[in-house]
């Protein structure tokens, strides 16, 4: 202290370091979060009583969601994806957890909390060079794949691809060609004819409505095919009310216009009261299959991976592949008229991603 004349003079507060002893920059009080805010912890909420639903749509980040399947309170309900679930996708077909409000009722939404195990999920890149896969479907267990015999043109490396992602997928693969009235599918079929393929035709008077729903009732099947190719107007007859929108052909370009622009399942119910579920998805002009192996897309080829069985390891089954099982079956013609067809396009596939 001082005594008024700017000189210091001596206290007992002098002793006030030996009290409370020498401090360093360990003692500073750390000052608490200004949010107020406890730390994040890593533990979530189990949410048991979470409800489980079925995903029916997704649009603008609001789920279309089936609660109580199959019950007498079954309902539809409006869900917002919760924030841990931000880096994951969710698709139409699978089965979720949701909280908070799932009445349905008019303005309420849930929260989707957690993504039930899937069983299958059909993927596709943008193109072969992206290895970014692109979930389309989940817990689809068939896939019907919708291609006209003319006008678009059917197109046989498309409907190879889908084969391939199927497999890869572990779905069972069915085959629809539309439009026979136009055109005789058979050739267009000959390059199949390997395949434990179910094939179904159908023409624009005469659509089979009740065979086709035979196969599809206990199923989830997810339909896909070309712009163009009357998609839409299957679904439409398969499941009446379901007013996808449906396009025509450019008579110049001969590429059909995309109409449905989103992916949704559909009941379909039969004459018996069973019912599946079709999940339908906007026309595509290109599948790409950056994400897929090798080992997959010979599993498309059913016919041609039994005889790879005999190829020697490391068989890459390309042209220039030595020994090849493949290549001499298809040489000596014990693979029949469609053999050359349908090794060239294993090979396509294979040099694509290659």
């Amino acid at each position: 202290m001082t005594d008024g004349t700017g000189s210091w003079w001596a206290t007992d507060d002098d002793d006030d370091d030996e009290e409370y002893g020498d401090y360093d920059e360990s003692s500073v009080r750390t000052r608490p979060n200004p949010k107020g805010n406890r730390p994040r912890s890593k533990q979530r909420p189990e949410h048991a009583d979470a409800a489980i639903a079925r995903v029916l749509g997704v649009d603008r980040g609001r789920y279309t969601v089936l609660v109580d399947e199959d019950t007498p309170g079954e309902r539809q309900s409006i869900a917002a994806r919760a924030s841990e679930l931000r880096r994951q996708a969710i698709v139409t077909g699978d089965r979720v957890a949701v909280v908070g409000d799932v009445t349905g009722e008019e303005g309420t939404l849930g929260r989707i909390v957690r993504i039930e195990p899937r069983t299958t999920l059909l993927r596709r890149s943008a193109d072969d060079t992206d290895e970014v896969e692109r979930v389309i479907v989940a817990n689809a267990d068939q896939m019907l794949i919708v291609v006209a015999a003319a006008n678009p043109e059917p197109r046989t490396r498309l409907v190879d691809r889908y084969l391939v992602a199927a497999f890869d997928a572990g779905i069972a693969p069915m085959l629809c060609v539309t439009k026979t009235d136009l055109a005789d599918p058979a050739p267009f079929l000959e390059n199949f004819a390997g395949l434990d393929l179910p094939v179904f035709t159908s023409r624009e008077d005469a659509i089979p409505v009740a065979e086709i729903k035979a196969v599809l009732v206990g199923h989830d099947t997810v339909v896909v095919g070309h712009s163009g190719v009357g998609k839409s107007t299957l679904v439409n007859a398969i499941v009446p009310g379901a007013k996808r929108a449906t396009g025509h052909v450019n008579e110049v370009t001969g590429r059909g216009r995309h109409t449905s622009s989103s992916t949704v399942s559909l009941r379909v119910d039969d004459e018996e009261g069973r019912h599946g579920w079709v999940i339908d998805t906007p026309g595509v002009r290109s599948f790409g299959l950056g994400h897929v192996s090798t080992d997959s897309i010979l599993k498309a080829f059913t016919d041609l991976a039994e005889i790879a069985e005999d190829c020697p390891r490391g068989c890459t089954h390309l042209p220039d592949a030595p020994d090849c099982a493949i290549v001499e079956a298809v040489e000596e013609g014990r693979l029949g008229e469609t053999g050359r067809a349908r090794l060239d396009s294993l090979q396509r596939l294979l040099t694509t991603l290659a």
